[in-house]
């Protein structure tokens, strides 16, 4: 039986599971240098490995783990309570390992095993939206799990409703702060310092940042204060109505309206930018991974100015070429005030790039340039773009800033055209025998391209990376992987 025969059938309907997603994410990921990035990532899979809901999870069969670049995702299929407990598993390691910052979100949903995790299920955008509004620390929960704790009892006294809130597309999603006095953190997200869109009644509405016990302190605090102020006001309307005037003069502003979101975000620091996937120009579609190198090679070489934020490549990449952009509405969702857009066209032996830089919030055009140029000067071009842009924010450069965005990751076009692929592959593998061979595909072509350049120290950590997550996704065995490892971090260091 042939595709065309297949593809005529008519599809039994695939069966649908519950899923509970832990989605965790690395803060300040795209800061680090990259072997840095490799072996923080590697300490994180040991930690996550090593939590009793995982092992438990994997030994039944009843999990899926899949590699997000900084961060991954598991997926539970026996209770809500697996990824709440894995978090807070991992939260309590972590006061082990004060260098790993994390932020976790959770959500539940329906989904296909068969098809790849990332095959357009939406359980997996929701809980990145949950997590993509917390700071470092933040386990946030959607309003689906935090009922279903709710209904143990040994949960109640751990989450606490921040609201429902409007994210981009117009999406309402009600977050949920998961903490204890000791795992966890109770502060307010930073990006939800506005107002809620509605406030939550199935839960308790908790807006303080205190721990249980202060705020039990400062409620009989608010009591004592009222009937200070009953018993003042009745002495007052005794005595005379100067006395009232006087004492209410002298009120203190009532609690809850100290305690009021102000209603506006924070504005977003003046030297900061999100670097927008490239749009790829060439009549070879297949470009569209050297495309992705050199706007990943430019958002590598910003994020090592320390004086610029920098958003990392797993948040931008939502915003592909070929989707409108509406670029203030980008800017807010990001929290930056700058973007850059650009397009890559390559063909035979040249390149032109062509970059823009946008104020977010005024949709203004601050600068444009385009560089047409033999193919061989596009690391050069990576790195005028970058200190451009610096220029244009005013950010100040170190010596050392300086010389790192003017290294070049290879002299070799060859080897960073096979390294861009490799990293591509890497990026996009899941849990799945398909991704398994994409897998072993990118460490065929990292191994080509260090063949051509040894020395090509990404194509070094990409590969190290790479063995690392046959190792998580059990695809290589313990021994044979660890042993490659080591190799290719002595070569590192």
């Amino acid at each position: 039986m042939n595709a065309q025969d297949t593809s005529a059938e008519p599809k039994p309907d695939l069966p649908l599971e519950i899923a509970h997603v832990l989605l965790i994410d690395v803060v300040g990921y795209s800061k680090l240098l990259v072997n840095e990035q490799i072996e923080l990532l590697q300490e994180l899979n040991q930690i996550v490995r090593g939590t009793e809901c995982f092992r438990a999870a994997e030994t039944k069969g009843k999990l899926i783990r899949v590699s997000t670049g900084d961060g991954m995702a598991l997926l539970f299929f026996h209770s809500p309570e697996e990824p709440a407990r894995c978090a807070l598993e991992i939260s309590r390691t972590l006061q082990g390992h004060p260098h790993i910052q994390l932020r976790m979100g959770v959500h539940s949903g329906p989904v296909n095993q068969v098809t790849d995790v990332n095959d357009k299920t939406n359980i997996a955008g929701s809980a990145q939206r949950v997590m993509d509004c917390g700071d470092a620390g933040h386990i946030l929960l959607s309003k689906r799990v935090a009922e279903d704790l709710q209904q143990l009892s040994h949960w109640r006294p751990h989450l606490y409703d921040l609201g429902e809130y409007e994210m981009k597309h117009g999406v309402r999603v009600s977050i949920v702060n998961l903490f204890t006095a000791e795992l966890g953190n109770s502060e307010r997200p930073r990006s939800l310092s506005k107002a809620p869109e509605k406030a939550d009644t199935a839960l308790p509405a908790q807006t303080s940042s205190k721990k249980g016990r202060a705020r039990l302190l400062i409620g009989i605090g608010i009591f004592f204060v009222i009937f200070s102020l009953i018993v003042l006001a009745i002495v007052a309307l005794i005595f005379t109505p100067a006395i009232l005037r006087s004492r209410q003069a002298a009120l203190p502003i009532p609690v809850q309206e100290q305690e009021r979101p102000s209603g506006a975000s924070l504005p977003a620091p003046e030297k900061s930018i999100a670097v927008l996937p490239f749009e790829n120009l060439s009549s070879d579609k297949e470009n569209a991974y050297f495309t992705d190198g050199v706007q990943d090679e430019i958002l590598t070489d910003l994020a090592k100015i320390a004086d610029l934020k920098v958003i990392s490549r797993t948040s931008v990449m939502q915003y592909k070429t070929g989707i409108a952009r509406n670029l203030r509405d980008i800017g807010q969702q990001l929290g930056v005030a700058h973007l850059l857009e650009g397009s890559v066209q390559r063909a035979a032996n040249r390149v032109r790039v062509n970059a823009q830089l946008i104020d977010a919030r005024t949709d203004a055009h601050l600068w444009g340039q385009t560089y047409d140029r033999d193919l061989a000067d596009v690391f050069a071009i990576q790195s005028e773009v970058a200190k451009a842009i610096a220029d244009q924010l005013q950010a100040k450069l170190s010596p050392n800033e300086k010389a790192a965005i003017e290294k070049p990751p290879t002299t070799d076009v060859t080897a960073f055209d096979l390294y861009s692929r490799a990293k591509n592959l890497v990026l996009t593998t899941t849990f799945s025998a398909v991704n398994k061979q994409k897998l072993l595909q990118a460490v065929d072509l990292l191994s080509q391209a260090l063949a051509r350049d040894s020395f090509f120290f990404l194509a070094q950590c990409q590969l190290a990376y790479a063995h690392d997550q046959l190792y998580f996704l059990g695809i290589d065995s313990r021994r044979t992987s660890l042993s490659r490892i080591s190799r290719l971090r002595r070569r590192v260091g």
